[in-house]
């Protein structure tokens, strides 16, 4: 799984509360049913980190590594449409056949489709998907690897089931509301190019967050200070995925070359579109953390933490892995701290704008 070995790809939730000391007991109840009880339709339940196939949910299997470590499991029975149309033609050239007709009306062919669904449907095997998560117990944060909405939404319905109180993504309106008590559904829009006045600009906090991220790390040599953890590096890369709600082209992705320097970087936010997704570089000191950000989202993918060179055993090297990861959503949501505290002060805000706006107007760009 991800969480255990190469580059991980998750986003995190927020809990109003810690885990219930029951926690074990509450998935063990929740456990997914037997592969051979699995009939038609989609079955959800939880199985251990161990593999999809574990439903003995115990206090020795739910943890690994002093972590909560499990998967919410979906199986779901399906009849391959390539197999299920042969089947049907075949029996649809049979009653053809039988009939001496030289076709089919749909209804027939309908009911044929239906009768051939439901006679393979019991010898198909089970499909399965999983949506592995971790979480210190004694933390209100875990991360899980349901990235898109729809996994967010069934992640989140089931979780809060189990646990028997609801669970949030962490997206920038949520992490403002949770780390700072503010509803950034306020913030009015900006706009970060001398071309367009803030009326004519949507309110995107995460976009704004990402952008400025950038500007900080071009116009402000890259660092911000964050009281917990010093000094931070950030280094924005390639590829770079611009929006604007307005006129003209929504979206525009750059790839290939060095987008960061490119021409149309400078176009796009000449033209008053922000960074919705970007490749960055964080570092601490020796420690460097690379990610690519959806910043409507706060979705993380292909994220790297520091590794030792140390010969560590699995279960060192899951904690190491799992530390790294902690460190990074601190550093993360400590950088979108202070940006939020510029955000929340129209007078610091303004200044920051036009410092902004100055840095878009006299990028230079290569052709």
């Amino acid at each position: 799984m991800a969480f255990e070995s190469g580059s991980i790809s998750c986003r995190m939730f927020t809990m109003p509360r810690k885990l219930p000391e029951d926690v074990v007991e509450r998935f063990a109840k929740d456990a997914a049913p037997p592969l051979e009880t699995i009939a038609e339709g989609e079955v959800k339940g939880w199985v251990t980190g161990r593999h999809l196939l574990d439903r003995n949910i115990t206090e020795e299997t739910a943890y690994y590594g002093g972590y909560l470590r499990l998967s919410l499991r979906l199986a779901e029975k399906k009849v391959p449409q390539s197999l299920l149309r042969a089947e049907c033609r075949m029996e649809e050239l049979a009653v053809m056949a039988a009939e001496d007709k030289p076709f089919l009306k749909s209804q027939q062919r309908a009911e044929i489709r239906k009768s051939v669904h439901e006679r393979l449907l019991p010898s198909m095997p089970p499909q399965l998907k999983a949506m592995p998560f971790i979480c210190r117990p004694e933390s209100r944060y875990l991360y899980a690897s349901a990235l898109s909405a729809k996994q967010s939404d069934q992640f989140a319905s089931s979780l809060g089931s189990t646990l028997g109180f609801n669970v949030f993504p962490l997206t920038p309106e949520t992490a403002a509301a949770e780390r700072k008590k503010v509803d950034a559904r306020d913030w009015s829009g900006t706009s970060f190019t001398p071309d367009l006045e803030d009326n004519e600009m949507e309110s995107q906090p995460g976009r704004e967050f990402l952008t400025w991220l950038w500007f900080v790390a071009e116009a402000q040599e890259g660092t911000i200070y964050l009281e917990e953890q010093g000094q931070v590096h950030v280094l924005i890369e390639g590829p770079l995925t611009f929006v604007h709600e307005g006129n003209g082209a929504h979206i525009s992705v750059l790839r290939q070359g060095e987008p960061v320097n490119s021409a149309e970087a400078r176009t796009c936010l000449l033209s008053g579109k922000k960074l919705k997704s970007a490749k960055v570089t964080f570092a601490i000191g020796e420690e460097n953390w690379k990610v690519t950000l959806d910043a409507d989202e706060f979705v993380l993918r292909g994220l790297t933490v520091p590794q030792s060179e140390d010969h560590l055993d699995p279960i060192s090297r899951f904690q190491e892995r799992m530390q790294g990861l902690e460190k990074f959503s601190d550093m993360y949501f400590g950088l979108y701290d202070v940006f939020m505290d510029l955000r929340s002060d129209s007078n610091r805000w303004k200044k920051t704008r036009d410092a902004i706006r100055e840095w878009v107007k006299s990028r230079k760009g290569r052709s």
